[in-house]
C-alpha cells in the first residue's frame, strides 16, 4: 500500500474494532491526516496509536471526524489532534496524555476523565462529572475549555489542571445549574464565568479572584476558542470569571482514619 498524506475512511456499517484497525493501519502506512465519515457511535477512536509511529510524528497526526463518535474518544491520546464535526459522547479524552480534541457540538459525561495533559475544547455544553480526577505533574497540565455549562459534579476529585467554563449558553444573569462543583477537589482550578451560588459548591472549595497567571492563561484560551469555533469572544473579559480552587489539599481528612 503506498504512503498517503491524507486518507478517507467511510465508517458506515463498520464495527468499532474494524474501524480502529483501519485507522491504525493508515497511520502505519504513512497517513498524516485521516478523515472519517458516517461515524455512528464507534468507540475508542484515536486509541492505541502510540506504537504505530514515532512519538514526534504522532504529534503531527490529524483525525477529522464527521458524525458522532462513541464513548472514550481519544482514550490515552498521546499527541494527535482529533476534530469532531458534531457531538461527542461519554469519556472523551479519558486519561489523555498529550494532543488536542476539538468538538464542534456538546459533550457527554466524564469528559476529560483523569486527563494528564493535552487540550480539550467543547463548543457547547457538557454532561456530568466533567474533569473528574484530572491531574498534573511537572510541565504536564491538562486544559479543558467548555463553551457552555455542565451538569453536576464539575471538577469532582480534581487533582490538577485547568477547567474553563465560558457560559455562552446561559442567558444574561442566568446562574449555572450544576451542583456539587469541585466535590473532593484537592488541586487544580476551575475558571468559571457567570453566577455560581455558594450552595452549589462542594465542601472545601473556595472562590478566589484571578491572579496574573490565571488572566494570561484565560486570555490565551479564549482567543483559541474563538478561532476554533469562529465565535466572537472579544467582549468576554477576565473580570467576568471567578476561580474555584480547593482550600485544602486534604479536603476530607476529618472523614477518614489515618
Amino acid at each position: 500500500m503506498p504512503n498517503l498524506t491524507t486518507i478517507a475512511i467511510d465508517a458506515a456499517g463498520l464495527y468499532y474494532r474494524e474501524l480502529n484497525e483501519r485507522i491504525r493501519q493508515a497511520v502505519c502506512n504513512g497517513a498524516r491526516k485521516i478523515v472519517l465519515t458516517n461515524v455512528t457511535g464507534q468507540r475508542y477512536i484515536g486509541t492505541n496509536l502510540h506504537n504505530s509511529i514515532e512519538r514526534e510524528l504522532l504529534a503531527t497526526l490529524e483525525i477529522e471526524i464527521h458524525g458522532t463518535p462513541g464513548n472514550d474518544l481519544g482514550m490515552f491520546l498521546d499527541g494527535p489532534t482529533i476534530t469532531v464535526h458534531g457531538n461527542v459522547m461519554d469519556g472523551t479524552g479519558n486519561t489523555m496524555n498529550r494532543g488536542r480534541i476539538v468538538a464542534h457540538g456538546r459533550a457527554g459525561d466524564i469528559t476529560g476523565f483523569s486527563a494528564r495533559s493535552g487540550e480539550l475544547f467543547v463548543r457547547d455544553n457538557a454532561g456530568y462529572r466533567v474533569g473528574i480526577h484530572m491531574k498534573e505533574y511537572g510541565d504536564m497540565r491538562p486544559v479543558m475549555v467548555i463553551g457552555g455549562s455542565t451538569q453536576d459534579f464539575l471538577g469532582e476529585y480534581l487533582a490538577g489542571g485547568v477547567v474553563i467554563i465560558i457560559g455562552l449558553t446561559l442567558n444574561d444573569g442566568e446562574p449555572h445549574r450544576c451542583s456539587h462543583i469541585g466535590t473532593g477537589m484537592h488541586g487544580g482550578r476551575i475558571l468559571i464565568r457567570g453566577k455560581v451560588p455558594a450552595e452549589q459548591l462542594g465542601g472545601g472549595v473556595g472562590v478566589f479572584d484571578l491572579n496574573d497567571e490565571d488572566t494570561a492563561l484565560l486570555k490565551k484560551y479564549l482567543v483559541e476558542y474563538g478561532r476554533l469555533f469562529a465565535t466572537d469572544v472579544s467582549a468576554i473579559t477576565s473580570d467576568q470569571f471567578a476561580k474555584l480552587a480547593p482550600m485544602s489539599t486534604r479536603p476530607y481528612k476529618q472523614m477518614y482514619a489515618y
